[in-house]
């Protein structure tokens, strides 16, 4: 039988859709990037400094996605074929669009960069090998374990809220490919440059995983650090996760002396009918 809802009801859950404008990346930098390499490709400086404007020059992704592979299995019933899953299969890539910046084209020369160290080419001669303006130059590749950054790409999906987000991490990423980008005499347009990432899986994080933050209530929450009565510092509460060695003397009786390492006050959990077991507290302070 149908279900009778009202207009109210219908607005309530309909209109709050999220929007795709409102989204973050962050760009990893593989461990064998160092300073030294930026600065002989024309990025002095790029990892204390630049890898954020990359970040904000990303104009568009995608959320990756995934099927079941499956195998099937027809001797269990007669005439009956099922089907059970096997594994999960991921998308063998994720594209990434940036606008180039006019100051020094940072995008292209960073993944040109970041590809050029996974080959170990070099444009000068070194260790008798010949550079790669040569026409006997011959590829000698880095390890993976260089070139690969295991976590760091990220792309994080939220809303103009801040309250709610995505945040897909993805494992083993590197830059396999840089689209071809077309110049002209034409109507002037932005430059942008579409890069492609290789990656084994991606790993979506729950809602609501991370800790509040300090600034919780300008992002539309009202939990903050200091409030006992929050999940987190009631549930080290509860566990009776105490630190004797910032303790008073007081053992507990009374109560609102009692903090953490992280400056949270206890008053109101005590005297919400919490208790603590003292002889058990005494010997753990014994211990110190």
């Amino acid at each position: 039988m149908p279900t009778k809802r009202t207009v109210a009801d219908i607005k309530a859950k309909l209109l709050n859709p999220a929007l795709t404008s409102h989204f973050e990346v962050k760009i990893p930098i593989p461990d064998g990037l160092t300073n030294k390499y930026f600065a002989s490709n024309g990025l002095e400086g790029f990892a204390s400094g630049k890898q954020e404007t990359l970040n904000l020059l990303c104009s568009e992704t995608s959320l990756p996605g995934s099927n079941i592979g499956t195998m099937d299995i027809t001797g269990d019933y007669h005439g009956v074929t099922q089907r059970h899953a096997n594994r999960r299969i991921y998308d063998d890539r994720i594209d990434m669009t940036f606008y180039v910046n006019a100051e020094n084209y940072l995008p292209i020369r960073y993944f040109e960069t970041w590809m050029k160290y996974a080959v170990g080419e070099s444009i000068t001669e070194t260790n008798n090998r010949p550079g790669s303006k040569s026409p006997n130059y011959f590829y000698r590749l880095n390890y993976p374990n260089l070139y690969i950054s295991k976590q760091g790409l990220e792309v994080i999906k939220f809303e103009r809220s801040y309250t709610n987000s995505l945040k897909y991490t993805f494992i083993n990423t590197f830059p396999i490919s840089i689209a071809s980008m077309p110049v002209s005499y034409d109507a002037s347009s932005l430059l942008k440059c579409t890069v492609s990432f290789s990656y084994i899986r991606y790993i979506l994080d729950p809602m609501g995983s991370e800790p509040p933050h300090a600034d919780a209530k300008t992002k539309g929450s009202d939990t903050t650090k200091g409030d006992p009565s929050n999940p987190y510092t009631q549930a080290a509460f509860n566990s009776s996760l105490f630190d004797p060695r910032v303790y008073t003397t007081n053992l507990g009786l009374e109560y609102g002396k009692f903090t953490t390492t992280g400056g949270v006050d206890y008053s109101a959990a005590f005297s919400s009918g919490n208790t603590i077991d003292t002889k058990a507290f005494e010997s753990k302070v014994s211990l110190f």
